[in-house]
C-alpha cells in the first residue's frame, strides 16, 4: 500500500467526517473509532476500498480493519483529522453505550495504545531470555543487566504509562495524569513506605493513614485515580476565574487527587488488583485447563469484537503479581498458531491463485501473532475453516492449561514470542512448542477435512480484482458534465479529500436542478448505501466518482432516489440519480458536488473546463494519454 493519506482520506469521510468522530486509536490491525452517530459510517464503502480488510461494530467501539500497515494509515488520519494525542473530539455527542460496552470500550481504548510498550519489553525479554539459554550470553553479565532493566521499564513504570492513555480515554489533562503516576513511583514516597514497613512511624497525611503499598508494575489504582481526577479536573475548571485558570485548575486538581489517591483511591485499586490476581492463583490451582480452554476456543470470537483487549489487563496483572501467566498467553497462543495453519491450508487447497496468495501471507502473519488478516481475508470468509480454528484453539489451548504452560513476558502470542516461555522448567518451553503444534497441525488437517467453497478466480481478490479483470483499456476520452450548474474548482470543496485532490482530479458544480446524469457511455461500478455518491467506469478506463453535496451520507438516502444499479451498462445522459436540492440545504448541508477521476495519475493530461455555468452534456473534462 503506497497512499497512506489517500486511505485515511477515504476512511474519515465514510465513518462520518472528523466532525463525527470523539476518540480514535489503533492495535496491531484496526482503526478503532469512538464516533457521536455509528449510523452516519457507510460499511460498504469501507469496505470497498483498498487497504481495507474489514468493518466490525461492536464493543462500543467502530473499528476499521486494516493490518500490518495501520499505523501508517493512523498518522495520516490524525494528522487530516486535527486530533488530540490518541484521541478526537469532545466526546459530549457521543451516544449512550450499555455497561458492558462502556467497559470493553474503556478497557480497550486504555490498553490499546499502551501494547506496543508491552510488546516491545516483552521481545527484549525474549531475546534475553534466547541469548542466555544458547549461551551467548550470561545471565550474571553486565551487559544482560543493561538490557534487563530497559526490558523492565514498561513494566515498572506501567502506573506513568497508562496514566496518559486513561487521561486520553476519559478526557483529562495527560501530564498531569503522568505526574500522578511519577507520584506512585517516586523514590521518596517508596523510602517513606519501606521505612514505615520496617517499624518506622507511620505514614500519613494530615492524620489519614497512606497505604503502606509499593506500586510499582500496578495497573488498577492508576487507571482509578485518573477517572478521579478528570471529574476534579472539570471541578476546578468550572470554579476557577478565567485570568488564573492556568494557574489553578493545576494546583486545585493535584491538591485534591494526589492525596485521595494515596489514601484512598490506590489502596482500594491495590485491593481490585489483588483481588483479581487472588482468582487467577484460585483458578490455577482449581481448575488450570478450563480457562486456557475458553480463551483459545473463543478468542476469534472476541477478536471480532475487539474485545479481545479486555484480557489484556489481567495478563498484565498476572505477569506484575505472580511473575507468569498461564491463562491469557497460552490460550490466545493456541487460537493465533491455529489461525496460521488454517489459512496455510487453504493456500494448500484452493485453485484461485489470489486467494492463495492471501492465505499464504496471511497465514504466516498469524503463526506470528497478528491474526486478523488470516481471520477476515480467509477463514470467516470462508466459514469452514473458522470452525477448525475453534476447535484446535480450544484443543491445543487445553493441552497447555493441563501442563500449566506459563508465559513470563508480554508480547502478541505467536512463534516471534515463544521465548516468553523459556524458564524454570525448561520443560515450559517445550510444552509451549508442542501446544503450537498441535494446534497447526490439527487446523491445517482440520481445514483440509471441512473443506470449504473454493471462490472463482474473477471473485476471490474481492472488488480489486473483479475491477482489474474487468477494467477497459485506457484510452483519451471526453467527460461531458453529469449536472447543470455553475464550476467552482475543487479547492473550494469544504472537504478535504477532494480539496487536496488526493481522491483524483476534477472539478465541482453546484447544481441548478437535482438530475444526475451519466457524464459517459460505461459502467455503474458502486453507489453507496446512502446514494449520495456513483462511481462510473468509463469506456476509455476513467473511474469517474460524483459526489452529490457534502456530509450528505448523514441523510442515509432520504434526499435521493437513485434510478440505475450496480453493474448497469450507461450511456452518456442516462439519469443515474435524481435528488431534492433543498432538502439537502434544508439539512443545513452544501449541495456542491465534486466530480473527480480516480485515476486521473494514469492520464498525461486532465483538461478542465473553464468559465461559470455549465449545462448538462457540455464538455467537461479532456482526458489524454
Amino acid at each position: 500500500m503506497a497512499d497512506y493519506k489517500k486511505l485515511a482520506l477515504s476512511i474519515l469521510e465514510n465513518v462520518g467526517g472528523k466532525k463525527n468522530v470523539s476518540f480514535v486509536t489503533h492495535c496491531a490491525t484496526r482503526l478503532r473509532f469512538n464516533l457521536k452517530d455509528e449510523k452516519k459510517a457507510d460499511a460498504s464503502a469501507l469496505k470497498s476500498a483498498q487497504g481495507v480488510i474489514g468493518v466490525v461494530a461492536q464493543g462500543g467501539q467502530y473499528q476499521v480493519v486494516i493490518g500490518a500497515e495501520v499505523s501508517n494509515v493512523y498518522r495520516e488520519l490524525t494528522a487530516l483529522g486535527d486530533f488530540s494525542g490518541e484521541g478526537g473530539a469532545t466526546s459530549n455527542g457521543a451516544g449512550k453505550k450499555s455497561v458492558i460496552n462502556a467497559i470493553f470500550d474503556t478497557v480497550s481504548g486504555i490498553f490499546t495504545p499502551f501494547l506496543p510498550a508491552l510488546s516491545g519489553a516483552g521481545m527484549i525479554k525474549a531475546v534475553m531470555a534466547l541469548l542466555v539459554a544458547f549461551k551467548i550470553i550470561s545471565a550474571s553479565s553486565q551487559l544482560y543487566a543493561v538490557l534487563n532493566f530497559i526490558a523492565d521499564a514498561a513494566f515498572y513504570f506501567m502506573p506513568v504509562l497508562l496514566a496518559y492513555s486513561s487521561a486520553q480515554k476519559f478526557k483529562a489533562n495527560p501530564y498531569l495524569a503522568m505526574t500522578l503516576g511519577g507520584v506512585l513511583l517516586h523514590p521518596a514516597f517508596a523510602s517513606m513506605v519501606a521505612a514505615a514497613r520496617s517499624g518506622g512511624d507511620p505514614l500519613t497525611f494530615i492524620g489519614v493513614p497512606i497505604g503502606l503499598i509499593s506500586y510499582g508494575s500496578s495497573v488498577v489504582p492508576i487507571i482509578l485515580s485518573v477517572w478521579g481526577m478528570s471529574y476534579v479536573q472539570r471541578f476546578a475548571e468550572k470554579i476557577s476565574p478565567k485570568i488564573v485558570k492556568f494557574f489553578t485548575v493545576p494546583l486545585i486538581t493535584l491538591l485534591i487527587t494526589a492525596p485521595l489517591m494515596l489514601t484512598f483511591i490506590g489502596p482500594l485499586g491495590n485491593f481490585i488488583g489483588v483481588g483479581i490476581a487472588g482468582g487467577v492463583q484460585f483458578l490455577n490451582t482449581r481448575v488450570g485447563w478450563l480457562t486456557p480452554m475458553i480463551i483459545g476456543a473463543f478468542s476469534p470470537l472476541l477478536v471480532m469484537g475487539g474485545m479481545h483487549y479486555a484480557l489484556v489487563p489481567i495478563g498484565a496483572m498476572n505477569i506484575a503479581s505472580l511473575g507468569f501467566d498461564t491463562l491469557v498467553g497460552p490460550g490466545m497462543l493456541g487460537s493465533n498458531i491455529a489461525q496460521g495453519g488454517a489459512a496455510l491450508a487453504v493456500a494448500f487447497k484452493t485453485k484461485n491463485a489470489a486467494l492463495k496468495q492471501l492465505a499464504s501471507s496471511a497465514g504466516v502473519t498469524a503463526l506470528c501473532g497478528i491474526t486478523e488478516p488470516a481471520m477476515y481475508g480467509v477463514t470467516l470468509r470462508l466459514k469452514r475453516p473458522l470452525y477448525a480454528v475453534l476447535i484446535s484453539g480450544g484443543v491445543s489451548a487445553l493441552f497447555a492449561g493441563i501442563f500449566g504452560v506459563r508465559r513470563f513476558m508480554s508480547g502478541s502470542p505467536g512463534l516471534l514470542t515463544l521465548p516468553a516461555y523459556l524458564g524454570e522448567p525448561l520443560a515450559n518451553f517445550v510444552f509451549a512448542v508442542i501446544t503450537c503444534v498441535i494446534s497447526a497441525i490439527l487446523a491445517f488437517t482440520l481445514t483440509l477435512v471441512f473443506g470449504f467453497e473454493d471462490p472463482k478466480d474473477e471473485a476471490a481478490g474481492g472488488g480489486a480484482a473483479r475491477k482489474a479483470a474487468s477494467e477497459p483499456e485506457v484510452k483519451s476520452g471526453v467527460i461531458a458534465s453529469p449536472l447543470t450548474g455553475y464550476l467552482a474548482p475543487l479547492k473550494n470543496v469544504k472537504d478535504e479529500a477532494f480539496a487536496s485532490g488526493a481522491l483524483g482530479a476534477g472539478v465541482a458544480v453546484t447544481p441548478e436542478s437535482g438530475v444526475l446524469v451519466s457524464p459517459v457511455s460505461g459502467v455503474v461500478d458502486s453507489i453507496t448505501d446512502a446514494k449520495h455518491a456513483v462511481n462510473i467506469i468509463a469506456d476509455n478506463g476513467a473511474e469517474i466518482l460524483m459526489h452529490i453535496g457534502m456530509d450528505t451520507a448523514g441523510l442515509n438516502g432520504k434526499p435521493f432516489t437513485v434510478k440505475v444499479t450496480e453493474g448497469r451498462r450507461v450511456k452518456t445522459g442516462d439519469v443515474l440519480v435524481e435528488f431534492d436540492i433543498q432538502a439537502i440545504k434544508d439539512a443545513g448541508l452544501d449541495v456542491i458536488t465534486p466530480i473527480v477521476v480516480a485515476n486521473s495519475g494514469v492520464f498525461k493530461s486532465v483538461k478542465i473546463a473553464q468559465g461559470g455555468r455549465i449545462s448538462q452534456g457540455e464538455e467537461l473534462i479532456t482526458l489524454t494519454i
